[in-house]
Formats: structure tokens, sequence, C-alpha cells
């Protein structure tokens, strides 16, 4: 699957700066809407490290009301926690109705980073994967808006953006010896995304692939999925909205 997804795509910053007021303005339309219909939305990012997850979220959130949101970083379980069903953690932070959730990572650890890694008995992470769709089923039929992304690059490309990092006094930091050891075991990690995707990729919990190479390209889908998930659930409630202008896509 992967091994299709055209990685040159890419938008001019002039392109992208001309777009995204506009994207940033409906996004924030929306999301009053939503709150005053009572539609709430998680929205995951997945994608590898170095892969613009964090700015990409950045400028997502930047023209948003936070008081319609909130974002969590989602790290390994804690003791607390890993004594507890697995996606305990996960259930807690579903958003109140008419709200946002956005995930910097999120349950799908378990099926990548605690499979390649070896954190987790293989019967636990293979039986993950039917608690998964369980699990985003539930919650879609109670209503939830549900945006699933990838944020795609090249085993390449990684490594020209670690070393970039590593190159910047204020930034080195972000790159480390467990970045490193990721990046080594890539083919690894490939085969557990193309199994993750295939396995969880539903009707009500869709995967959009982000080509993530060019950072102006990768933003706008981000911004284009997101928009059109919100336009089409608040169309199928009957909330009252405007007919948005003619927003650019990047599909």
């Amino acid at each position: 699957m992967l091994e299709k997804i055209d990685l040159t795509k890419k938008l001019s910053k002039k392109e992208y700066r001309a777009q995204l007021p506009k994207l940033q303005r409906r996004l924030y339309d929306l999301e009053t809407a939503a709150w005053k219909a009572g539609v709430s939305s998680i929205i995951l990012f997945e994608g590898w490290d170095a892969a613009g997850k964090g700015t990409a979220i950045s400028t997502l959130t930047g023209r948003l009301d936070p008081r319609g949101f909130k974002l969590y970083a989602i790290r390994a379980a804690r003791t607390y926690e890993s004594r507890r069903p697995w996606l305990w953690r996960f259930w807690l932070k579903l958003p109140n109705y008419g709200e946002m959730a956005i995930f910097d990572r999120s349950w799908y650890g378990r099926v990548l980073v605690e499979r390649v890694e070896g954190l987790t008995p293989e019967a636990h992470w293979q039986k993950a994967y039917r608690d998964i769709v369980d699990f985003e089923r539930t919650i879609a039929d109670d209503g939830y808006v549900l945006v699933k992304f990838w944020l795609h690059i090249s085993k390449k490309e990684q490594r020209r953006r670690f070393k970039i990092l590593e190159q910047d006094p204020l930034r080195s930091w972000q790159v480390t010896d467990e970045d490193w050891e990721h990046h080594r075991k890539y083919d690894q990690y490939l085969q557990a995304v193309e199994e993750m995707l295939e396995r969880t990729e539903t009707e009500w919990g869709p995967w959009t692939i982000v080509e993530a190479t060019n950072r102006w390209w990768a933003r706008v889908k981000v911004f284009s999925t997101i928009i059109d998930a919100l336009e089409a659930r608040l169309a199928e409630v009957g909330a009252p909205l405007e007919l948005p202008e003619a927003l650019p896509s990047a599909s």
C-alpha cells in the first residue's frame, strides 16, 4: 500500500500562505457549529518520527477556540494505567459532546511501537486489532467524527531530517538514541504500519495517508480532510450552517 504513495506531492509556500487563512477560518466556524450541534470529533495523528505531526497539530490548533478542544500527547502507559484494560486510559480522554479531542499518537501504539519493540506479547497486540475496531465502532455509533492520519515519509527523508535537527544547537535534543534505533528498524515498522492500516481501515474509521515530504502540502491536506469530515457530519444532523466558500483541496 504505502509503496504506491506519491511522496513527491508538494505545494509552494506562496500557495500555502494564500490558502491557510481560509482553511483556519473555516475550521473555526465548524468548531463553533459542532459545539452548538453537540457533534464531537476525534482527530488522531500517527506517523513516522520527524514526519511533522507536532507542527501540523500546532498549525491546526493555532486559530481554534481553546475552549472547544483538548490536545493529548500520548506516551507509554503509567503504572496504574497498565493495571487496567489497555484502552481504559483512552476512554477517559474522549471529548464531551460538542468538543474536539486531538491525539498526538494514540491507541495505535499497541500495534506499532509495542509490537516492534517487543513491549507487548504477540497475543496481546494481535487481539488489539479487534479491540481497536470495536472501540472505534462504539464511539462512531455514538455520533463521534473520527479522523485518522498517517503522516508518511521515506526512510531517506527521515534520516535527512534527523541530521538537520542534530546540526541545530537549539533543536538537537529532539533526536534521541531511541529515534535512531527506530530509524534502523524502519522496514520492521513499515510492515507493522501496513498491517495496521489494512486491519483497522473501516467505514466508520477510515485512514487518511498524508504525503508529508512537503510540509505545506501535508498541512493543507490535514485541514481539508478535517473540514470535509465535519461538514459531512453536520449536514447529516441538519445543523444550520452556511455553505462554505470553495476551499482548496490537497486530495
